[in-house]
């Protein structure tokens, strides 16, 4: 009997106490074999990470938790996440947030067309995606001019969402890209993770997704996070420039 391949999601929080227990009860009712969490909670000062334990005792052995000391960033986060993703022995690792921003429902559908690709993004702005109502014009137009002109435009990457942090990856890919090269943070990072993929000859593609705002608590996204990230794009290409797929990494994290 072939054994199901093993998808893992990992969800970063920092006080994200009302949203996870809802999160991952959504998560763990899709209609997907062999799915787990990973949480990775930065020391919230809400009680997330008991939660987090709570949920991982209730749901042995399918929810994760890795608890870090300090909330040292998005990017150290994730980077830590993957690497406990895959000795965990994942095939597949999805990125979403604990917000709702990132629907779960997705996910059949990334999983769907991850078939033929390295890494598959939940994209607000490809063709039928959407965001919030509630948007601010400045907000939609900062958004769109950093994802659909200014990273396109200096990196090349065929995205048309590059700061989204909506994605599945394979395992092939987050071991190729060497997650400890990577140095960027906050939604940089993103971009970051994205280029070393594209520069690394990995296949990337992306579906439509409707992106709402969070349902609890107050969004850590604003206008000058959003220009921060597109303002270090430039300092990004010059860095990573030179990558080619025959500097993939082979070896396994220890």
């Amino acid at each position: 009997m072939t054994q199901q391949p093993l998808t893992m999601v990992v969800i970063p929080t920092y006080n994200e106490r009302e949203n996870l227990p809802l999160i991952v009860a959504e998560l763990l009712a899709l209609p997907v074999h062999a799915l787990q969490v990973l949480v990775v909670d930065d020391n919230s000062p809400d009680g997330t990470g008991q939660v987090a334990d709570e949920l991982a005792a209730q749901h042995e052995g399918v929810v994760h938790v890795l608890h870090r000391t300090e909330k040292a960033g998005l990017g150290p986060a994730y980077i830590a996440g993957f690497k406990r993703a895959l000795a965990l022995g994942a095939d597949y690792i999805v990125q979403m947030d604990a917000d709702f921003s990132h629907q779960p429902r997705y996910i059949p559908d990334m999983l769907a067309a991850i078939e033929g690709h390295d890494m598959v993004l939940g994209s607000r702005f490809a063709p039928g995606g959407s965001v919030d109502e509630s948007w601010s014009f400045l907000r939609k137009l900062l958004s769109l001019w950093a994802n659909r002109i200014y990273v396109p435009t200096i990196l090349r990457i065929p995205l048309n969402d590059a700061t989204g942090g909506y994605r599945l990856w394979r395992r092939e890919a987050l071991i190729g890209i060497d997650l400890d090269t990577v140095r960027s943070n906050g939604y940089v990072f993103q971009v970051e993770m994205a280029y070393r993929a594209h520069r690394l000859g990995y296949r990337l593609t992306e579906i439509p997704i409707h992106f709402p705002d969070r349902k609890h608590g107050a969004s850590k996204m604003n206008s000058t996070i959003a220009m921060e990230a597109a303002l270090r794009t430039l300092q990004l290409w010059w860095r990573l420039r030179t990558l080619k797929p025959d500097q993939r990494r082979t070896q396994e994290y220890a």
